[in-house]
């Protein structure tokens, strides 16, 4: 069976024919265009999967379900998407509009969400039973995916890792609380912590790194100047890593997967990233002593998590 994974982002409209082995054979994309009516993003959704559909050679009735992932909070029984900021949506019926179009069944899901069920099934997590998968990027997202399945909550809204707060009187966050790990894990986060650092440093290789311009900093900046010996880029670092290390472990001591991942712009520095967050992770767990542990590992699927974890919610 054939099925469509759509993942809408708030840049791209990406979406893949999926086969029953979670491998890509066909794909089709848009560009969002964010703030455009609802329907007509929808529309570009829809013709986005007609390019799928005939780039993998197949008739549209070989097609057996689509899944959307999307930005934001979702109601899965009634496929609406209540609210994406990304997206300026508010209250729409999304399954209602894509159903002018197809008529195969259609699902809908958090995009994270997906992202995590797409690891879990075919990429980082394939294999065990309880997996987390976390997004270090504009902000922290996460899904959680417990026996195969996308653990929701009563109200389609579990899974938003990056606002339980690690600092009750922290940093506002934008969800309205203070001290939310986003507010220092993401990579929006990271960046903010290497323009302060260097602003007090003028001396700091980070300056060399973005040729002076502090309006250059990115993710990378901090870690690529601790790695040529910078002591003001190790320190970023370092700080960094302690934040991301707090929430980890409140995630391992919640729940105890067997494996978690990370995915996004941070998270491409691998066991430069990895290899010191299970150091300072160990001092983080309640089941320290254990003979089992959560495996910490990089997520593999790319871009194309979400392309197959959406389409997953069709089975």
């Amino acid at each position: 069976m054939y099925k469509l994974g759509v993942d809408l982002g708030g840049t791209n409209i990406s979406v893949g024919v999926v086969d029953d082995e979670w491998n890509i054979i066909g794909r089709g994309s848009r560009k969002t265009l964010a703030g455009r009516p609802a329907e007509q993003v929808l529309a570009d959704i829809a013709a986005a999967c007609k390019d799928a559909v005939a780039d993998a050679g197949l008739a549209p009735e070989q097609i057996t379900g689509l899944g959307l992932a999307t930005p934001g909070s979702v109601v899965k029984n009634t496929g609406t998407i209540t609210f994406s900021n990304n997206l300026n949506f508010h209250h729409v019926s999304a399954r209602d509009i894509l159903a002018q179009y197809f008529s195969c069944p259609i699902y809908l899901d958090n995009d994270a969400n997906c992202a995590a069920l797409g690891e879990a099934l075919a990429g980082s997590g394939r294999g065990v039973d309880s997996f987390i998968a976390i997004t270090l990027g504009t902000g922290v997202g996460g899904g959680i995916v417990i026996d195969g399945k996308i653990l929701n909550g009563c109200n389609d809204a579990a899974g938003e890792v990056g606002h339980f707060v690690i600092d009750i009187d922290g940093k506002p966050c934008n969800c309205g609380r203070f001290g939310c790990w986003e507010c220092y894990a993401s990579a929006t986060a990271l960046i903010a912590q290497t323009k302060e650092a260097m602003q007090n440093s003028p001396q700091s290789k980070c300056w060399q790194l973005v040729g002076g311009n502090i309006d250059d900093v990115n993710g990378r900046t901090s870690f690529e100047a601790a790695q040529a010996g910078d002591e003001v880029g190790q320190q970023v670092v370092d700080n960094y890593l302690r934040y991301l290390a707090v929430g980890v472990g409140n995630l391992i001591n919640i729940f105890q997967p067997d494996k978690i991942c990370f995915g996004g712009g941070v998270a491409y520095q691998g066991e430069n990233l990895l290899a010191p967050l299970r150091e300072l992770v160990k001092a983080e767990r309640y089941t320290r002593y254990a003979d089992k542990q959560t495996d910490l590992v990089q997520a593999c699927l790319g871009n194309d998590a979400g392309i197959v974890g959406a389409a997953a919610l069709t089975n």
